[in-house]
């Protein structure tokens, strides 16, 4: 197997491990009444399966990561270069580092150092303290908000179902499931918006918050109703990790990424 061929095997495992981290998260928010993020969603599962399950996924995220890095520098998804493809790979990119964080943090786990970063809070209190830190804490507001937007639209649209291969996308359990998860996911993020804007305009970075800060935000229904939506992403996941159609990295940008 060559490079390209590694790459592809560790995103599908990437896949994998992005939808069992949602459906810890959704069991633990439907059955617990706890809210988690990746990151305390890969912490739950350190201390119930070990390390070597921790291994796996560590390797899986870095391939994800690594992988979503090169779609945005070379399009090896085809996105294209309007304003649309643009955007779909400045998004790429941030789910590459998103992602390559979460490996670093899986590390950690496995070392036994513990996996919190800085979280959201402190890294407004980063903006804040910048000339100017009220104003961009408020426009990182509005651009998580069109995350939000991004993700609801691929819900309505089902606009996902492209990259998977035609005889699974067609399955009306795999629409519905992945609809169900971008709809959760773009509720998440548009409260993560909100609790953004309210540190941006009280000038006060505990008000800010990530995903496990929205999903206690959320109250009894809507907390069981959006869990279920993102258990739904989970199963998304591993569907993708199966079924989606990945393209090869060209070789010469191949030799780019490892240079």
């Amino acid at each position: 197997m060559d490079v390209s061929g590694r790459l592809t095997t560790l995103t599908r495992i990437g896949f994998a491990t992005r939808g069992i981290l949602y459906l810890v998260i959704a069991f633990l928010i439907i059955r617990v009444g706890r809210a988690e993020d990746p990151t305390g969603a890969l912490e739950y599962v350190g201390d119930g399966a070990g390390h070597v399950l921790l291994s796996i996924m560590a390797v899986g995220l870095c391939g994800y990561g690594l992988w979503r890095l090169a779609d945005a520098a070379f399009d090896i998804e085809r996105h294209g270069t309007d304003r649309k493809g643009i955007v779909e790979r400045i998004g790429a990119g941030i789910s590459g580092i998103v992602h390559l964080l979460l490996t670093w943090q899986a590390v950690n786990l496995i070392r036994g150092l513990g996996a919190r970063g800085e979280g959201a809070q402190a890294g407004t209190q980063v903006a804040l303290d910048l000339p100017g830190g009220t104003l961009l804490v408020m426009l990182g507001a509005v651009a998580v908000f069109g995350v939000g937007v991004i993700q609801l639209v691929k819900a309505i649209k089902g606009s996902f179902l492209k990259y998977l291969a035609p005889q699974i996308a067609s399955q009306s359990w795999v629409q519905w499931s992945g609809r169900a998860g971008y709809g959760a996911r773009g509720i998440v993020f548009m409260i993560c918006s909100y609790l953004l804007l309210k540190a941006g305009m009280t000038d006060q970075a505990g008000q800010a918050g990530g995903m496990a800060q929205a999903l206690s935000w959320l109250t009894s229904p809507a907390d069981i109703v959006v869990g279920v939506g993102l258990f739904g992403f989970g199963v998304f996941g591993l569907i993708e990790a199966r079924y989606r159609r990945l393209h090869d990295v060209a070789m010469a940008d191949m030799r780019t990424i490892l240079k």
